[in-house]
């Protein structure tokens, strides 16, 4: 087999991606502290041709050189806005008729692989802080939160990782329908 060059891949170029339509989803970030996980998740972003991430709290924001090393690039396609709180955002995101989704562990929590995003919805999915998480405030604000079912020792997954599942799962679920 011979890996495709990058003029056989077909990609956009970034006025092609400002110009499409794109994936009804918005990734916020919940006080991430990690730039090099704030980076990856523009990369998927980037990737699925997502609407938007909402950037919240302590959560870095670009042109940021840690951000970019990890992003290469895809913080110049993507929409980005920063909110001081996340709460903000997730207002923002209910009046423009988007369906709060956190990821996390949580008492009544939907399996990853039993969600199914209900049929031409906006979809917004918080993720929270390496330590500690959702905010619980931001968690009561959320319609339905989701969980990544993991059969390891480790309790969680980086929130790049846990991104790109999601989004990817997302994707898929959406793009039947």
């Amino acid at each position: 087999m011979r890996k495709l060059s990058s003029e056989e891949l077909g990609r956009l170029s970034t006025q092609q991606f400002h110009k499409s339509e794109k994936t009804p989803i918005v990734l916020v970030l919940d006080n991430v502290r990690s730039l090099n996980n704030i980076g990856s998740v523009f990369r998927t972003a980037d990737a699925f041709l997502l609407e938007g991430i909402y950037l919240c709290g302590i959560s870095g924001t670009p042109p940021n050189k840690e951000i970019h090393k990890t992003a290469l690039g895809a913080t110049e396609t993507v929409d980005w806005k920063y909110f001081n709180t996340t709460m903000e955002a997730v207002n923002e995101l209910k009046q423009n008729g988007f369906r709060i989704l956190a990821l996390e562990q949580a008492e009544k929590a939907c399996s990853l692989d039993k969600f199914l995003p209900p049929e031409n919805a906006k979809v917004a999915l918080i993720f929270g802080n390496e330590v500690k998480g959702v905010d619980q405030g931001v968690m009561d604000a959320c319609d339905d939160v989701i969980e990544i079912p993991q059969l390891g020792t480790k309790h969680s997954l980086n929130v790049s990782v846990s991104a790109g599942i999601v989004v990817w799962d997302l994707f898929t679920k959406m793009n039947k329908a």
